[in-house]
């Protein structure tokens, strides 16, 4: 019997950016019970790592740092949703490198799938541009269409009607206190805010660059996290006592503000199960530049 052929084409350590919410109002509900959202979202400088080799055999595996069941791994579906769209016959293998923390509402799984079906559209040759790529993006999550968007922009509808915005230049400072919240939980809870006043994209365009680094409106999805995640207010306030005005991202648990100046050495006592992060905001997706227009 012969031997399977050995995978002769692959890309190491693709970059999966981390997103921040710079605001995320809950401006009403469809009919089939999903948010109606209006948001800005930008990508920062932290990232996990994609890499993708060529299977002839049409087999798809996922290895390195996987959450839960391989088989439900966001970057197993976006590889077999690529194949379905395609009829592509190809197979890959996946290994992720973990630098986003889980359940940190930074898009981490979001994003890798976003990393996936961008590489796996150039490995297998497939020729799909952006709008294909962010429609299959789109049966995968809400987050994954801005991630092939590839830069920052202005949020709509459940997330994925994306207008391009403007974002100063700017370096971030990252809490994640240790802690896990469920999206499906906050968005079900009735204590959230679900009638913020909609605006046009060009209010926000216009505060942003007149007052920033005052972020624009509020995280309508905070009072409710911090309720079931007291950490999270505790992340809240080590960055209030430095002077920064902080906010979560997404539906939490992480918790940013932008960075003026150097951190104090207090941030260094922060619990040992939480993380704290220094990110550049990016003006591009590194791998813009693959996705055809």
């Amino acid at each position: 019997m012969a031997s399977p052929k050995l995978p002769t084409r692959a890309f190491f350590n693709l970059p999966a950016p981390a997103k921040l919410n710079l605001f995320l109002h809950v401006v009403g509900r469809r009919t089939d019970g999903r948010h109606l959202l209006q948001s800005a979202l930008t990508l920062i400088d932290l990232c996990d790592d994609v890499t993708l080799i060529d299977r002839e055999d049409g087999a798809v595996r996922r290895n390195g740092d996987v959450i839960g069941a391989p088989e439900l791994d966001l970057c197993v579906r976006a590889a077999e949703a690529l194949r379905q769209e395609t009829g592509c016959n190809r197979g890959a293998e996946i290994s992720v490198r973990k630098r986003i923390p889980a359940g940190a509402g930074m898009g981490g799984g979001s994003s890798d799938a976003a990393t996936t079906l961008i590489g796996l559209n150039a490995l297998w040759r497939l020729g799909l541009n952006r709008n294909e790529l962010a429609r299959i993006g789109l049966s995968l999550g809400a987050d994954v269409p801005f991630f092939i968007f590839g830069k920052s922009a202005f949020a709509e509808g459940i997330g994925e009607q994306l207008l391009p915005l403007e974002i100063p230049p700017t370096r971030y400072v990252v809490i994640w206190p240790g802690v896990h919240v469920s999206t499906a939980e906050i968005f079900a809870s009735p204590s959230l805010t679900r009638n913020t006043k909609s605006k046009k994209i060009h209010v926000f365009s216009d505060l942003i660059q007149e007052d920033w680094p005052l972020l624009p409106g509020r995280n309508d999805l905070q009072p409710v996290a911090e309720l079931a995640a007291p950490e999270i207010g505790q992340a809240v306030d080590a960055l209030h006592a430095c002077g920064l005005k902080p906010r979560m991202t997404g539906s939490g648990s992480a918790v940013f503000a932008v960075q003026t100046s150097d951190l104090p050495v207090s941030l260094a006592a922060l619990p040992s199960n939480w993380a704290l992060f220094q990110a550049a905001g990016l003006a591009q997706h590194p791998l813009s530049s693959w996705v055809p227009e």
